[in-house]
């Protein structure tokens, strides 16, 4: 391992990029720290350093953003305005025909598809930014800090109206530094940045349970949460590699005097092919109901019920229904990023099928009854990590954003297998030795 590295770093290109990967890093989280204007940075670190701070509706968000959200910060808004542009265009490219279109159209169309999300994510921003403005002069977004309403003293419309460009310039610069390691460093960059930001929260959060720890001064909680992050990250690696794969038979095709086909090949359909897409869905929508609450600042029945069953993590409805939802968006997910009647047609088109069924419908028939088949471990597995933090609370009294949560385990696996994948093939190009041996 530690050869495979120094052989990363002896190879001048490679080292190149790894380097180039690092500064953005430093510099995205620098930026996590700079306050924005009209911001009280003194009643913002009392309203962190009380207890229930960093317990309320912002916690998924807070984690992708770094703590950046907060604090609030230059890069409060973090790479959640990108991710959210990007699942709405994913989800609309099978709704309006003109972006299927695009879609199909090859890479001239993929780059359309790249703006279209990027004019989406400086409208999120700025709605999201807004949203976080109001938030935080209303008080509501620190509960049950004494100072809470007094993080943004000067109300004025200038103050709150440059506090919303900045946050929007704020997700700009993310995104192209985002871009700029997708094109000149290692990976995925806006998939690099949201592993930097989950993994920043790593260190704190696992001191903070060491610290509420009473088991020979919390040293055995501590011991305990490790052990059970090893199995979790053990487990997901486990899963996130696990595939179904499909044989697929080309048929030989003479073309003049040369022979083309008759290679066998495979279709693999991973067990959890939704990814953490439907953990973010369902936390997303069960937030909902708790957010209309807290901004109407209502008590009557509903608000209530809500706040009792809906809001608290904890409670046994609020369990039932997000674990439920996760399955549902797997299901739905997986529906609609995974044509088998298209990827029939493709492979009928170039003389392909898999032994023992026909081409065509047969085909399309039997890839969707394997893929409803997998579907169902994956997600039953998603809900199940997904209701780790849930057992913490009970078990270890950690707050929400317990470290080896299910969200940002899946991320957290899923961003280093792919990265260390890449450097793999790039290691293999050069010295044709694997980055892992």
């Amino acid at each position: 391992m530690l050869t495979a590295f120094a052989r990363a770093f002896k190879t001048p290109d490679l080292r190149k990029k790894l380097l180039f990967t690092l500064g953005i890093i430093v510099v995205y989280r620098v930026g996590t720290h700079i306050p924005i204007p009209g911001v009280d940075y003194r009643n913002v670190q009392i309203c962190l350093d009380q207890a229930e701070a960093n317990q309320g509706l912002f916690g998924l968000v807070n984690m992708f953003s770094g703590g950046a959200l907060l604090q609030i910060t230059i890069f409060a808004l973090g790479i959640m305005p990108y991710i959210t542009a990007s699942i709405i265009l994913q989800l609309l490219t099978v709704v309006i025909p003109r972006l299927e279109a695009l879609k199909k159209e090859g890479q001239a169309g993929t780059a359309k598809i790249t703006q279209y999300t990027r004019y989406l994510t400086v409208a999120l921003a700025i709605l999201q930014g807004t949203g976080l403005v109001a938030t935080a002069r209303s008080g509501s977004l620190f509960q049950g800090c004494s100072v809470g309403g007094q993080i943004v003293p000067d109300r004025s419309m200038f103050v709150t109206i440059t506090m919303v460009i900045t946050m929007t310039a704020g997700t700009a610069v993310v995104m192209w530094l985002g871009e700029l390691i997708t094109d000149r460093g290692i990976g995925n960059g806006m998939s690099i940045l949201m592993f930097i930001s989950i993994a920043a929260t790593f260190p704190s959060a696992l001191w903070a349970i060491k610290e509420q720890g009473t088991l020979a001064d919390g040293w055995i909680e501590f011991g305990t949460v490790m052990i059970v992050g090893f199995v979790m990250v053990g487990l997901v690696v486990f899963v996130e590699q696990a595939q179904r794969r499909i044989p697929v038979q080309y048929a030989k095709r003479m073309i003049g005097r040369r022979s083309y086909g008759g290679t066998s090949t495979y279709i693999p359909l991973k067990v959890n092919q939704a990814g953490v897409i439907p953990v973010i869905f369902a936390s997303s929508l069960l937030y909902i109901p708790a957010l209309i609450v807290q901004f109407s600042s209502s008590t009557a029945g509903w608000a209530t019920w809500i706040q009792k069953n809906l809001a608290d993590t904890g409670a046994t409805p609020h369990i039932i229904l997000y674990f439920f939802l996760i399955v549902f968006f797997a299901f739905f997910y997986v529906a609609i990023t995974f044509n088998p009647e298209e990827v029939a047609d493709n492979m009928k088109k170039y003389g392909g099928f898999i032994p023992g069924i026909r081409a065509g419908r047969p085909t399309a028939e039997y890839l969707s009854y394997v893929l409803n088949r997998i579907t169902w471990p994956g997600s039953l597995y998603l809900g199940l990590i997904s209701l780790v933090p849930t057992m913490a609370l009970a078990g270890f009294g950690a707050n929400q954003n317990f470290p080896f949560g299910g969200t940002s385990i899946l991320i957290i696996v899923g961003v280093g297998l792919e990265t260390v994948r890449q450097i793999e093939s790039q290691l293999q190009q050069r010295n044709y030795e694997g980055f892992l041996r």
